[in-house]
């Protein structure tokens, strides 16, 4: 099992997106702080403004979400088609479907320019 902390401006648009879009479910909710959404073996920490984990370091720096190239992973059996679908759903891609040795990939962004990697493996 797998953990990832996004920090994103608005949880419940974060929830929205990643429920709605990306098959996640909703473990626990604590909007506007905090939501944990579970996919698989994945579980994703959606980290809102108020939430602990947004709180200043010791130089002043606050945490603040998107730009970053960290990222998970997701696996589609047809990725074409789910990009098709998020792009209709008005869903922001970097990139086009990119096809190599592993299979095929595509970025696109959560509400808060957080980034996720689709991708179909190779068979």
């Amino acid at each position: 099992m797998a953990r990832v902390r996004y920090i994103v401006d608005n949880v419940e648009e974060a929830v929205a997106f990643y429920t709605s879009n990306l098959g996640f479910e909703i473990e626990q909710n604590f909007a506007p702080a905090i939501a944990i959404l579970v996919h698989g073996d994945l579980t994703l920490l959606v980290s809102g403004p108020k939430a602990s984990a947004s709180k200043p370091m010791l130089d002043g720096t606050t945490p603040s979400p998107g730009g970053g190239w960290n990222r998970f992973l997701l696996d589609f059996d047809d990725l074409e088609s789910v990009v098709s679908k998020l792009k209709a759903d008005g869903v922001i891609f970097r990139n086009d479907i990119l096809d190599g040795v592993g299979g095929k990939q595509i970025i696109c962004e959560d509400p808060s320019g957080n980034v996720v990697e689709l991708t179909q493996p190779a068979s």
